[in-house]
């Protein structure tokens, strides 16, 4: 059977076919279930503090007070967040030791106060820092297509979450594409707001320039559905006529080294989509080759992430992943002159799309040029670095251009990625919306 998205379950909870506690207790089944197959989506799991509020959820309800859709369903939370009385970890072991949260992150906050069911805190790339989702301290989440394969990360344990029902949505963050790529490899939509959209205060940070919170979940519905709570801003997000929209495709840079099959399915959709009366409009945009190179010494992903690590390494470095600590050092090594060089490329490359795009209802991509690799494929260190640089390739072109974007399940283990420029996220829901509903 289909997965119920927020929208079925408010509706049931609305009717009395179901309550809250009800469903944060089936959740609550479904993460033992997976804990005792071995899966390690969650870290930590709060089971008697989400029956509390679930409890309070119903209480509410029944009082006839429902904050939001949200209200009285269970939500994960990336390990990254601050949750008032446990400890942040980031996927880490190097925090291992930290005292609790005193307070709730603003996003979480915002969830508390939708009456959002705080189920537990899901397990993620070290620090955030890899496309690929691997823990080597508290294991590794894989697709629910294939144990063999990973789940994608950085939200690799929120998306895994989702897609085993044990959440109706996750609360993720995407500095290159960290919600993009395990929704793609998972079956699901998620969504890259504009990164100022969504208050990141409370969370563990890896790049400050890049880094945004959205959500992973069932359908855009549900995306703009949380996206509501989290950015307190409530978006026209209604489909749009997909007859006439300009969506536009470039194949330079985003198609090199490309899976054939990603490539077919991406063609094919695309196919459906022009004839269902959507204008499907090529164009260039032959400078985001020059990504690499700007990009060669760490971009401001080491900088910025240089910034925030350099004590805790210097006292705790041994406890680091060495993949992510060898990443992050890279960082010392740039300059404030390096740094500035950086940040005006960004400019230049915004102000190109902005230009290229500026007849664009959205541009579409793979929302990931690959399927979803096997962990074995990623046990030399060479092949970990060129396959996580590959998957993160195409969602960290949004992050850098500043932009916003959903991915949409486009086959197993694959995405479509609906992007936009910075501020265009109603349009660009609005997009998915349609694509959704033509695709089916």
């Amino acid at each position: 059977m289909t997965a119920p998205t927020i929208a079925d379950l408010a509706a049931a909870l609305a009717a009395g076919r179901t309550t809250s506690v009800a469903l944060t207790e089936q959740a609550l089944a479904r993460i033992d279930s997976h804990r005792q197959a071995g899966g390690t989506a969650f870290l930590t799991v709060d089971a008697d503090g989400a029956l509390a509020q679930a409890r309070a959820a119903d209480q509410a309800r029944a009082a006839g007070m429902v904050a939001s859709p949200l209200a009285g369903l269970p939500v994960s939370i990336k390990d990254l967040f601050d949750v008032r009385g446990q400890v942040t970890r980031a996927g880490a072991k190097a925090l291992d030791g930290n005292a609790p949260a005193q307070a709730d992150a603003v996003a979480v906050a915002r969830l508390r106060a939708a009456g959002a069911v705080l189920i537990g805190r899901t397990n993620m790339s070290e620090f955030a820092f890899s496309g690929l989702g691997l823990n080597p301290h508290y294991g590794t989440p894989r697709t629910p297509f294939d144990p063999d394969r990973i789940s994608g990360g950085s939200t690799s344990g929120g998306a895994v979450s989702v897609a085993g029902q044990m959440a109706v949505a996750a609360l993720g963050t995407d500095t290159g594409g960290s919600i993009r790529i395990p929704s793609a490899f998972c079956g699901l939509t998620g969504f890259k707001p504009t990164a100022r959209r969504v208050p990141l205060d409370g969370g563990v940070p890896l790049s400050t320039s890049l880094d945004s919170a959205g959500p992973l979940a069932r359908s855009v519905a549900c995306c703009a559905a949380m996206d509501a709570v989290l950015s307190g801003e409530t978006l026209d997000t209604r489909p749009a006529p997909l007859r006439g929209l300009r969506l536009y495709v470039t194949r330079d840079f985003v198609f090199d080294g490309i899976d054939a099959e990603v490539g077919q399915a991406f063609e094919a959709a695309v196919q459906r989509l022009s004839a269902q009366g959507a204008q499907i409009v090529p164009f260039d945009f032959p400078e985001l080759r020059r990504l690499p190179e700007i990009n060669a010494a760490g971009g401001l992903t080491a900088a910025e992430a240089w910034t925030w690590h350099r004590t805790l390494l210097a006292e705790r470095g041994d406890q680091y992943d060495p993949r992510v600590a060898q990443r992050i050092r890279r960082g010392e090594k740039l300059s404030a002159a390096d740094y500035i060089v950086l940040l005006e490329e960004r400019r230049a490359m915004q102000q190109r799309a902005a230009w290229l795009l500026r007849d664009a209802d959205a541009w579409l991509m793979p929302s990931v040029a690959v399927r979803p690799p096997s962990l074995d494929a990623l046990t030399r260190d060479e092949d970990f670095f060129a396959i996580n640089g590959l998957v993160l390739r195409n969602p960290s072109v949004i992050n850098f251009l500043d932009g916003c974007a959903t991915s949409l399940p486009m086959g197993e283990g694959m995405g479509l990625g609906v992007c936009g420029v910075t501020g265009s996220d109603a349009r660009v829901l609005q997009v998915s919306a349609a694509i959704e509903q033509a695709l089916g």
